[in-house]
């Protein structure tokens, strides 16, 4: 993919393919532009100024392209299409399509998905060295990077408060099979240039309340764009400092999306999962069956790695949680397309069946 590098909007991931996209766009007057935030309706998006090429931040609305599926909304990171001239208020005509895009399932029993950025080439994992990580969370975390189709990378925040640091890394390096994880303190300085090196184009931070992701995101930027909280030191658990997401420019080039702390991590389905337990998955092409359960059948490379300790147990038991709910959403995904052509289809026959005046 070749940058656009004459585009003033070029420094936040507009390319040639991306005008090449735009031009039936341009051809009706609108203007690019990339989202930075949403809020109800409502969304900032950067423009080019005319007159001097230099970027501005434009309120817009972007309610024409909602949809009643969330996963086809305005998100941050978005590219779009702006009618600048649309009374009462610049208006979001369209959005281009996404080449990447993080999505959650939405809290509670729905299984709606939820878009937390698009258009990220690197998403940073932050983990909180304060504490000792859960490792079943990264793995999460991991699955849902390898799911958008962004790059993951783990960030070790806080190092600087961490005792047993080469331990936890050797943990977390562990679990994150061909992932880069780096230990950085965002107070000190420690491991923030190496980080910088990994970090390119547009990087969407995620991570839990108190991992430090509005410290390393004015570290990253050089000021201090984004609040910050202290955690509570009995359990070193945060706040929800971050309440939106946010696009911010980087001095050295590319953008980072701060995006508030996630309780819950629920998976969307697709190949996050297989892609985070890459190890396990190259085992089970080892199984002497190509349809081993890795329970009881001879010959499976799976259960040997258990017994041998090479596969930890917490490991597999992780794969299989996350396993069974990408499972549901599939079941329920299907289930809840079945009933929206059923109901079209209603529609359709009972428009069929209504006689003409």
């Amino acid at each position: 993919m070749h940058t656009s590098a004459a585009h003033p909007l070029s420094g936040h991931g507009w390319t040639d393919d991306r005008d090449a996209e735009f031009s039936v766009f341009a051809a009706a007057g609108l203007t690019p532009a990339r989202i930075a935030r949403v809020d109800r309706g409502r969304c900032d998006v950067l423009v080019a100024d005319p007159d001097t090429g230099t970027l501005r931040t434009v309120r817009a609305d972007s309610r024409p392209v909602g949809d009643p599926d969330p996963l086809n909304c305005p998100c941050t990171g978005d590219w779009a299409a702006v009618d600048l001239a649309a009374a009462p208020m610049p208006t979001v005509s369209a959005l281009l399509p996404r080449t990447t895009a993080i999505v959650r399932k939405t809290s509670g029993k729905r299984s709606d998905g939820q878009v937390l950025a698009a258009n990220v080439d690197t998403v940073l994992i932050t983990v909180s060295l304060a504490a000792e990580p859960d490792l079943g969370r990264v793995e999460r975390f991991l699955a849902l990077a390898w799911e958008s189709g962004a790059e993951p990378v783990v960030a070790l925040t806080k190092a600087d408060l961490a005792h047993d640091t080469e331990h936890i890394l050797a943990d977390v390096r562990g679990i994150a099979p061909g992932v880069t994880v780096l230990a950085v303190s965002a107070g000190t300085g420690e491991g923030m240039d190496v980080l910088r090196a990994c970090l390119h184009g547009t990087t969407a931070l995620v991570g839990q309340s108190g991992a430090g992701k509005s410290t390393l995101t004015n570290a990253l930027a050089g000021t201090d764009v984004m609040a910050v909280q202290q955690t509570r030191s009995v359990d070193e658990k945060g706040r929800h400092t971050t309440t939106t997401r946010e696009l911010i420019p980087l001095p050295g080039g590319g953008v980072v999306i701060d995006t508030p702390g996630l309780r819950g991590v629920g998976l969307f389905g697709g190949e996050g999962v297989a892609m985070a337990f890459a190890d396990i998955d190259g085992l089970a092409e080892q199984c002497r069956f190509d349809d081993c359960s890795h329970r009881s059948e001879p010959g499976c490379a799976v259960a040997a790695a258990l017994a041998d300790g090479s596969l930890p147990q917490r490991r597999m038991e992780s794969f299989l949680k996350l396993q069974r709910e990408n499972e549901w959403i599939a079941s329920r995904s299907d289930a809840r397309l079945a009933a929206e052509r059923t109901r079209r289809w209603k529609m359709i026959t009972k428009s069929a069946r209504t006689p003409r005046p």
